[in-house]
């Protein structure tokens, strides 16, 4: 992800459902800064939709106007040289219910843009994908990129644990602590069976991973070796770390699975200050006192919910 000139900026549509609402806001706060009470943001901050687990699709834009008219006069200098095009309307937009554009309706706006562009249309498999919306009163036009899902794939490992994070609130994870993956470092020091790292190395994350139980750190490998990742997976205790990290994500054991006791907890918090500059922590528990105690100032949080059992996501430096 990076920053690009004024001159460039972006549309994103998100989709989440309203467990998954807190957790979305503070990964759109983690990329962008800011957040929204819409489905759509503009930002000038360049993300691949398919980091995000809520990032339904992107357009960065090319062209805008007050008028659809005024798209239809500018989309007419595109220059395709010999590839084919589609033309899709969001149907994510911020239009008032009463002033709704119908499907047929979206069709022949799509239509219409696709004959003022000079060039052959392909709906199936096209070279170029432009997308137009509707934000803020105004009609953008421009290069239109949808999510492709990675993390559905790694539902699919070969080794499984019954209370390891789910890959959509991994990915969440990876994006909250780490929105700016160039030159970081991490690490997942309790790391399990390996979903958060698998999902940081989906990524191009430098991600490393420890866990003290050597059946749970086989099947770590196993996982990442699954779907082609390589990364250091090491048997040992969190305090046997050595290393510092720029990031660290952390999920703490539970009371109902785990003999772990608030000292245990408190000592592994303090030893992931020890090595980490910033740490998420994800906690079926209230453990502010715990995390300041450990030497961190709580920067933001959120909560992810799955019916009626919720973890807290707790960003610290």
């Amino acid at each position: 992800m990076n920053t690009n000139s004024p001159l460039t900026e972006y549309i994103y549509t998100f989709a989440y459902n309203g467990d998954e609402s807190s957790l979305c806001h503070l990964e759109m706060r983690s990329f962008f800064g800011v957040d929204t009470t819409t489905n759509i943001l503009k930002s000038s901050i360049e993300v691949l939709p398919s980091r995000s687990p809520f990032i339904k699709e992107r357009i960065e834009v090319m062209y805008e106007g007050n008028y659809l008219s005024q798209i239809l006069e500018q989309v007419e200098a595109i220059q395709l040289n010999g590839a084919t095009f589609k033309v899709i309307f969001n149907k994510i937009n911020d239009l008032n219910p009463s002033d709704k554009i119908e499907y047929d309706d979206r069709r022949s706006i799509e239509r219409d843009l696709g004959l003022h562009i000079d060039g052959e249309a392909d709906v199936n498999h096209p070279d170029l994908t432009f997308g137009i919306i509707p934000l803020g009163g105004r009609w953008y036009f421009g290069k239109y990129l949808k999510n492709e899902a990675i993390w559905l794939h790694h539902m699919k490992k070969p080794r499984n644990y019954s209370i390891a994070l789910g890959t959509r609130l991994a990915r969440a994870a990876v994006n909250i602590a780490i929105p700016k993956p160039e030159g970081i470092s991490a690490i997942d020091p309790c790391c399990g069976i390996g979903t958060v790292v698998i999902e940081a190395l989906s990524m191009d994350i430098n991600m490393v991973g420890r866990d003290i139980n050597p059946h749970i750190i086989q099947g770590a490998r196993a996982n990442t070796a699954h779907f082609g990742y390589d990364t250091e997976l090491v048997l040992g205790d969190i305090g046997d770390v050595h290393a510092t990290y720029d990031v660290a994500i952390i999920d703490m054991p539970y009371n109902l699975f785990s003999s772990t006791t608030p000292e245990e907890q408190l000592s592994l918090l303090q030893h992931t200050r020890r090595f980490a500059k910033r740490v998420v922590i994800i906690t079926i528990e209230t453990i502010d006192d715990m995390i300041v105690e450990a030497g961190f100032i709580i920067k933001d949080r959120g909560v992810a919910k799955k019916r009626a059992f919720s973890r807290q996501i707790i960003v610290c430096e």
